[in-house]
């Protein structure tokens, strides 16, 4: 899995692009059939935009924040993407009684 870190007219320094790594690295644990997350980071007027692409087994999920600091931004983000993945495992897990007790006591 690989975590891209990039910049949108802004020069990303190497303490944010630890930080964004750093922070999602925690998603990455939550959903292991995860392949490329691509951070995005920008300045729009004011505002401090991120923004989120992540590829998993045939989706692409996507998500933004925007807040008056860029580190307050990428926790925003982190916090959409948990949400984001969490409910995309949920759709992808089979519930089905039977299926799950044969495959639990087979």
């Amino acid at each position: 899995m690989q975590i891209n870190v990039k910049g949108h007219q802004v020069e990303v320094t190497p303490a944010l692009r630890d930080y964004a790594a750093g922070k999602f690295e925690r998603v990455t644990r939550l959903f292991d059939q995860l392949h490329d997350v691509t951070i995005v980071l920008g300045i729009e007027k004011l505002l401090h935009k991120a923004e989120i692409t992540l590829a998993v087994s045939g989706k692409t999920l996507h998500a933004d924040a925007t807040a008056a600091d860029m580190y307050a931004a990428i926790d925003v983000l982190v916090d959409k993407g948990e949400a984001l993945l969490r409910k995309h495992k949920e759709k992808v897990t089979d519930h089905r009684a039977e299926t799950v007790r044969a495959a639990r006591y087979s």
